[in-house]
């Protein structure tokens, strides 16, 4: 792929004095920035909710070394690190998990929260004594992640890979409005702001309903188009691909030439702003996969899903930090992909569906840990909403799974209220990984109901217990565990 022009001096040098800025706070008040991030539907607002309920609770942490050492004094939130940047509603979500037992919105921008651990440092440590981390959590949609793939192109290599994309075959019957407005253009024609809004309209059209498909990922941007935000309506969101002449750039003046103009409009007012004032600040990073969903879409979902998790990680700067890459290109350090919703299936099948995480991005784990980065991968559920347990079934007793299905979900014909408990058998997934990936699952055939948050009965004292996880203290043990020896 061809790529765009460096960015300016100018460009570069204001990102090394801010990234000597932030190295500089770093230096004096120790802290770690954990960018937290997923695909559509994967569950980054509970993740980042639990992960915060569990330090402040100094919860019972087994996989989390300096919990289960004992080290942890406590955790508790601190004042808002960065004035511009909204909070996380943390305290809302967790009302609606414990109080409520619904899920929280999805996220839809950028939010921020931070937390003070005091804690003992290990035997192994150099010095003894106790000590403090700033743990600052930086909770982003991943859509925002796939968009840093557009600084590395121009506009005419972009249009030429979406509509490359829109011409496959799983995905032309979506792309049949956006490719029928966009034949009635001519990039060199005069501009027609009408007509621009009708094939930007349809454009995202097309956006909507590939982030609608069963991998629940979109994984051609700009993601700004799906969550436009104050930008709604602005020039910088009503851009479309174009067919370009081969070989030369548009006419001045033309409508592709506008077009063109709004692109590096985009670029320049959404991209890069990102970049600068958060990505490039980030540690370590969890990204959220809903791999079950994929793998009940089959082959073609589970492609598209494997497409996105290589671009996601490829938008890294992969690598130890050392002083100078710090001041001058800062790297994310670890990356751990998470498997979300392991309660959804029984225990039997976590190692499985782990298994088929980590081959869905073995070649982008390579390039990660080629260039020095920590890369990891994990099953986990941030809040387990359903026990283990056995069902029969043709006189067959199967590992189930049992939970109060929401209202509205549908197994075998069985339409749930939301009150009701309900022991169901999803199905199993195959033992080798790679059979998954070749259409040993029929899609449609596993059963994943949405299930309810769990009930929190509360304990004599009139406190709510804390939220039951699966494997959430091995994630935290895998990107802070280290900084806390």
């Amino acid at each position: 792929m061809p790529r765009v022009p460096a960015p300016s001096f100018a460009t570069s040098a204001f990102d090394a004095l801010t990234s000597l800025g932030h190295y500089a706070q770093s230096y004096v008040d120790p802290g770690l920035r954990i960018g937290v991030t997923g695909l559509a539907r994967s569950g980054k607002t509970v993740f980042t909710t639990a992960l915060v309920h569990n330090l402040v609770q100094n919860a019972a942490l087994p996989a989390f070394r300096a919990s289960h050492e004992g080290r942890i004094r406590r955790g508790r939130l601190a004042a808002q690190p960065d004035d511009a940047v909204p909070r996380f509603a943390y305290e809302d979500n967790l009302r609606m998990l414990a109080e409520d037992r619904l899920w929280p919105a999805s996220t839809s921008r950028v939010s921020e929260l931070r937390i003070d651990i005091d804690y003992e440092r290990g035997r192994d440590a150099w010095r003894s004594g106790p000590a403090s981390l700033h743990l600052d959590i930086v909770d982003y949609p991943g859509e925002w992640l796939l968009d840093l793939a557009l600084l590395d192109q121009d506009f005419r290599d972009w249009s030429r890979e979406v509509l490359d994309g829109a011409a496959r075959a799983d995905r032309a019957p979506l792309a049949e409005r956006f490719l029928a407005a966009l034949a009635a253009i001519d990039p060199e024609g005069e501009p027609d702001e009408p007509a621009i809004a009708g094939l930007s309209a349809a454009f995202k059209d097309y956006l909507v309903a590939l982030r609608a498909g069963p991998e629940a990922v979109a994984t051609t941007p700009p993601g700004r188009f799906l969550m436009p935000g104050d930008l709604e309506g602005s020039p910088a969101l009503t851009f479309a691909p174009l067919r370009l002449a081969p070989g030369k750039s548009p006419r001045p003046g033309s409508l592709g030439a506008l077009m063109e103009r709004r692109f590096e409009a985009y670029r320049h007012h959404v991209v890069r702003p990102f970049f600068r004032e958060h990505f490039q600040r980030i540690d370590r990073q969890i990204v959220l996969v809903d791999v079950l969903a994929a793998i009940d879409g089959g082959p073609a979902a589970l492609a598209e899903l494997e497409r996105a998790l290589d671009r996601v990680l490829l938008a890294f700067r992969s690598g130890r930090n050392t002083l100078i890459s710090r001041l001058f290109a800062p790297r994310t350090e670890r990356v751990l992909f998470a498997a979300t919703k392991a309660d959804h299936v029984h225990q039997t099948s976590h190692a499985r569906l782990e298994a088929v995480l980590r081959l869905l991005v073995d070649r982008a784990l390579k390039r990660g840990e080629a260039a020095g980065a920590k890369v990891g991968t994990v099953a986990l559920a941030s809040v387990r909403a359903t026990q283990e347990t056995l069902v029969h079934e043709d006189g067959q007793r199967l590992a189930a799974v049992a939970g109060v299905p929401e209202a509205g979900e549908i197994v075998d014909g069985e339409v749930f209220d939301g009150i009701a408990r309900a022991a169901i058998f999803p199905g199993e997934l195959p033992e080798r990984a790679a059979a998954i990936l070749d259409g040993a699952v029929t899609p449609g055939s596993l059963r994943f109901p949405r299930f309810r948050p769990p009930e929190q009965k509360l304990d004599p004292g009139g406190r709510a217990p804390r939220l039951p996880h699966i494997r959430l203290d091995r994630a935290i043990e895998f990107l802070i565990g280290d900084r806390l020896a």
